[in-house]
């Protein structure tokens, strides 16, 4: 049996290896920096999957999930082993990949970043046309998610509505409009287009683009404030930050991070209470209840869940429902159909394992190492211009958020491969007309020539 003391020590050499083999592939792991590693290391992995896996298998844990367990000693050193290897495995496949393609992190992600976006003014008209197009569409999409929801949770908060959990998953879950139209055009596309048109806004200064900007900034934070999830609008003004200095127009400082914090602090504890009606100051203190508890115990605790849950029944299928789902319904059937809970979202080994079992987890965290590695390398290469630029800081926000969010969201993402088609489809066929233009022009002035 390990003690304690091993088991602590084993957990810090795993956080140093990982954060080191993060390093050598990311360029940089500087707070003040964040990018597409840095962020999924210190987000998804460390505070959100690897410190409730110590308090776990210490049995300092005290959750309501992990509770649930029948077989609690089997699976708290399982899932420590488990997720210990995770922490190595993930980064070792990004440096290996980093390595074969021969990417100097280093100094490529730093000139990618004090590299000036690219002068595109002769082809501004043209832009704003694609753009705003593509804004009529993105309204018209939250027009449509907003006539095909029966109560709108913000709207009822305002108006003092009861029942304000139910109407959060009725607003998430029953939707009764087309999810493609809510989750890739209002959803998804608006956030992209706010940072596009904020982007155009700044460099160009015209009133054309803030007008623009201001449309679907409003848009983009109705669509993550609406089903009063707490989560959504804290990573859309994220990717702000990020964007800003991607931009060269924000530089973070342990100063501005601490106000940071503790504005994001006040406004968790407001939606906390407004929202669940939290008033118990302990709750905000308690590491295994409340905000800290969720960030630390409740993302990960669904993973042992996963591992009791199937083996269990062989049976279990995948089909209509994703993992979390399944197991949400095993463990807490009464409050599934109360309609207060729908998922139980942990990090992609959850699933992993529940559609190919140990196996899975290890492919499938060589996957999805090398697949972040290729988008950090594949968007730093690519000219730096507003789509390019917006489209690197969605994903270096968003890839993050589905690292623990499941696994076959990595296998086909259709709202990920829907966006990049309505995006790089216009641009393209945009290009490709500057280029025949400019064909035809060339041809003229051989004639005068001539």
């Amino acid at each position: 049996m390990l003690t304690d003391l091993l088991l602590i020590l084993i957990w810090l050499i795993v956080v140093i290896i990982s954060f080191w083999l993060f390093k050598l592939s990311a360029g940089t792991m500087s707070i003040m920096k964040p990018n597409l590693l840095s962020i999924t290391f210190y987000y998804s992995l460390l505070v959100s999957s690897y410190i409730g896996p110590l308090l776990i298998v210490l049995e300092k844990d005290k959750h309501y999930m992990i509770n649930e367990l029948q077989n609690a000693d089997k699976y708290r050193i399982t899932g420590f082993i488990i997720l210990s290897i995770i922490m190595i495995l993930l980064p070792l496949s990004m440096f290996i990949v980093k390595q074969l393609a021969g990417f100097n992190a280093k100094v490529e992600v730093q000139n990618y970043v004090f590299a000036k976006i690219n002068d595109e003014n002769h082809l501004d008209k043209y832009y704003f046309i694609m753009y705003g197009g593509l804004t009529f569409i993105s309204v018209s999409a939250v027009a449509y998610t907003i006539i095909h929801l029966e109560t709108i949770p913000i709207l009822a908060l305002l108006t003092g509505g009861n029942g304000l959990d139910a109407l959060r998953i009725e607003a998430s879950h029953g939707f009764t409009g087309n999810p493609i139209i809510r989750n890739v055009l209002a959803l998804n596309l608006t956030p992209i287009l706010s940072m596009i048109t904020f982007i155009y806004a700044h460099k160009t200064s015209k009133l054309k683009w803030k007008i623009l900007f201001s449309i679907t900034f409003v848009c983009a934070v109705f669509m993550q404030i609406y089903t009063l999830a707490k989560g959504p609008i804290f990573f859309y003004l994220i990717m702000f930050i990020v964007l800003m200095i991607y931009m060269g127009i924000l530089k973070l400082n342990w100063f501005k991070i601490g106000m940071a914090g503790i504005l994001a602090v006040v406004g968790l504890v407001i939606m906390y209470v407004f929202i669940q009606g939290v008033t118990d100051v302990s709750q905000y203190f308690s590491y295994n209840t409340g905000p800290i508890g969720r960030l630390i115990l409740s993302q990960i605790a669904p993973f042992y869940l996963h591992l009791e849950v199937f083996p269990l029944d062989p049976h279990i299928v995948i089909e209509q429902s994703r993992s979390a789902a399944v197991v949400a319904k095993v463990i807490f059937e009464e409050r599934v159909n109360a309609g207060t809970l729908g998922v139980l979202n942990t990090l992609f080994a959850g699933e992993a394992y529940a559609m190919f079992r140990y196996p899975g987890i290890i492919i499938g965290t060589i996957y999805i190492g090398v697949f972040i590695q290729l988008i950090y390398i594949i968007f730093t290469r690519l000219p730096k211009n507003p789509l390019f630029l917006a489209l690197f800081v969605y994903f270096s926000v968003n890839i993050p958020r589905v690292v623990i969010g499941g696994f076959t969201d990595f296998l086909l993402n259709t709202l990920w491969i829907g966006l990049l088609i309505i995006l790089l489809a216009p641009y393209v066929l945009l290009q490709l007309h500057r280029v025949y233009k400019k064909i035809k022009e060339d041809a003229k002035v051989k004639e005068t020539v001539s």
